[in-house]
């Protein structure tokens, strides 16, 4: 994983959107060679909600795929902006077209069972998605599709810095990860992102299709609990 890479464009957070916007416009952005990074940080509006507010602007009007042409509306995300835990899937499917909220339907009513079992309310957590689109036919999304999406996604991480993200689904863990391994091999470690402890886990659909591994699920979200956990016990 570029860890360098997330970094940066984390402290770029209004820049992006602004970039975003010139980009459609067909205007070329230059940056002098004395100027770094850092110094943007300035420019930020010292408002969150502004922030926050234009991401989910730029993301309603993204076209920067094939698959804004097909969706219903943009899925943006849901829940606490600041939240100690993040929580990604994969792709919205038909309800989330449809309501335009992450994790809807008997997927999302299991996720919310999960949540109250470690003691989260759904309202007190972050729900997003690799993809902000649906994808036809609910397939898996194409490379190209996900890294349209990378940009939107990393502002959200560095605009809440939780403090543990939970990849949910083999097309999440792979893309946050950069990695092919299986979800079962993915399983049961500790990993990092730009900072942040992620952990990998099964994705609801698939615990409905097959409940025998709930358990397994079970043992990911005592791992999370306990890295929550201000004085470090386990649940």
């Amino acid at each position: 994983m570029a860890t360098s890479e997330n970094s940066q464009a984390g402290c770029l957070l209004d820049e992006g959107v602004r970039r975003y916007y010139l980009d459609t416009m067909g205007i070329q952005v230059w940056q002098s060679l004395e100027q770094q990074p850092g110094d943007m940080e300035t420019e930020a509006p010292a408002n969150r909600d502004v922030i926050w507010q234009q991401l989910e602007q730029a993301v309603s009007d993204c076209a920067k795929c094939e698959l804004h042409a097909s969706r219903t509306q943009a899925v943006f995300g849901v829940g606490n902006k600041n939240a100690d835990l993040l929580i990604i899937g994969e792709a919205p499917g038909r309800d989330e077209d449809l309501q335009g909220e992450p994790f809807v339907g008997r997927a999302g009513q299991l996720l919310n069972a999960m949540l109250a079992a470690i003691g989260f309310q759904r309202d007190q957590v972050y729900i997003a998605n690799i993809l902000k689109c649906r994808p036809p036919n609910n397939r898996d999304p194409k490379p190209e599709e996900a890294e349209a999406c990378d940009s939107w996604l990393r502002q959200q991480i560095e605009l809440i810095q939780p403090g543990v993200i939970l990849a949910l689904g083999r097309i999440a863990a792979h893309k946050l990860l950069n990695t092919d391994q299986s979800l079962g091999a993915l399983r049961g470690k500790q990993y990092n992102y730009a900072g942040i402890p992620l952990i990998v886990s099964y994705h609801p659909a698939y615990l409905l299709r097959k409940p025998v591994d709930k358990r397994k699920s079970w043992q990911d979200l005592k791992r999370i609990k306990y890295l929550l956990n201000s004085d470090g016990s386990p649940v």
